[in-house]
């Protein structure tokens, strides 16, 4: 069961979700209860998973920020055990649906995934579950309250206590809790003593991301993500702030694309008055990230694993990245990628590379052999089908 739905796959979290469902309808029966806000996406998920027995899409549609509906939600939260971002994604044909199909039988695992299904369960659930957390939920939200205004930071220091005081119910309720990395399994498990908590690694699809024979653009940097994700927002306003301004002055022609659905309008004045490229929305992320001399990822916030940097590895590119934006991916620095925080040793670590093409292309090679390796999306549903079946029993 997943709450946000799984259409498109224009994020991270929706990429793991779907192939990991995929790989794991190979091996099991399985059916699919989730949620849509475009009607043509019920569609083409419904397509794209054949392989399982059942999809079912529901219209659900929440306030978008900003959006009064959005407001409302925010004001009715503070009423309840839940915060925002969990009770908006409550969503009552989707309660009904899941109750109902437990009911009849039939079925011998729930998989809520996201803690954003959970409030969608019902309580007690009938039948083991398995909770796959994609991120620390609580982690996001205060590391969020550090990087915001002041005047937000009382809000958001509620919100991310409420976050860990109901992620720790729900870990501790699961039969087993799925984190995407060794460092969220400890922070989940310490966060609910007792629970059983284990973790599967993030995979890639290596034949579809893979050297595509782009010719690099001299001194182009390209950053991916959503950029409706606070997070990737934060990162492309500090990247376009701090880190830039460094970079072109040791080398004046350096440019930045970014690439990612919904920019705000903050964000394409910012990147307008930096000479830098906002694409929005692309069907093919590929051919942007195959001119990019180097992929960055300046994250200050976030959880979980990105799937951009194995992405990006895959297609054998070289990486700079924030220890945040790495974070739970096995991934040596200077190995695989380089590791820079402070926006000065960023800025030097792009400039070392862009000047440096044997040593993009040696860390772009030792990136794509790993990948291939051991981190294939056949590879982590198998892993992640072997606990399906450990929690089950």
């Amino acid at each position: 069961m997943k709450s946000g739905g799984l259409w498109p796959l224009t994020s991270g979290g929706r990429i793991r979700s779907f192939h990991t469902i995929a790989a794991l309808a190979r091996l099991h029966e399985v059916t699919v209860l989730t949620s849509h806000g475009d009607d043509g996406a019920a569609g083409e998920l419904r397509r794209g998973l054949a392989g399982c027995e059942e999809v079912v899409s529901l219209r659900h549609a929440p306030g978008k920020r900003g959006s009064a509906e959005f407001a409302t939600g925010v004001v009715r939260s503070w009423a309840s055990r839940l915060p925002v971002d969990l009770w908006r994604w409550r969503t009552e044909a989707l309660r009904r649906e899941v109750a109902e199909r437990l009911a009849g039988g039939g079925y011998d695992l729930v998989v809520a995934d996201f803690l954003t299904a959970v409030p969608n369960l019902p309580a007690p659930c009938p039948l083991p579950v398995l909770l796959f957390e994609h991120n620390v939920e609580y982690l996001i939200w205060r590391r969020l309250a550090s990087t915001a205004p002041v005047w937000q930071r009382p809000l958001i220091e509620l919100e991310w206590r409420k976050m860990r005081r109901f992620e720790g119910r729900a870990c501790a309720a699961a039969d087993l809790t799925v984190a995407v990395s060794e460092a969220d399994a400890e922070l989940l498990a310490g966060l609910a003593p007792g629970a059983r908590v284990r973790p599967v690694p993030t995979g890639v699809d290596t034949d579809y991301f893979a050297p595509n024979g782009r010719v690099e653009a001299d001194g182009r940097l390209v950053f991916v993500g959503s950029m409706d994700w606070y997070p990737n927002e934060d990162a492309t306003l500090h990247l376009i702030d701090s880190i830039l301004p460094l970079v072109r002055r040791e080398l004046p022609g350096a440019g930045l694309t970014v690439v990612g659905r919904n920019p705000s309008p903050r964000l394409r004045a910012a990147a307008e008055a930096a000479g830098a490229t906002v694409t929005g929305m692309v069907p093919d992320v590929r051919p942007h990230v195959g001119e990019g001399a180097v992929v960055v990822v300046p994250l200050r916030v976030g959880g979980g694993t990105r799937l951009k940097i194995f992405e990006a590895l895959a297609m054998g590119k070289a990486v700079v990245s924030t220890a945040i934006g790495a974070e739970g991916l096995p991934l040596v620095p200077g190995e695989h990628f380089v590791e820079a925080d402070e926006p000065a040793e960023f800025a030097a670590a792009v400039v070392a590379l862009l000047r440096d093409e044997e040593r993009r292309r040696a860390l772009g090679a030792a990136g794509r052999e790993l990948v291939v390796e051991r981190y294939s999306w056949e590879q982590v549903g198998r892993e992640f089908a072997r606990l399906c079946e450990e929690a089950a029993a």
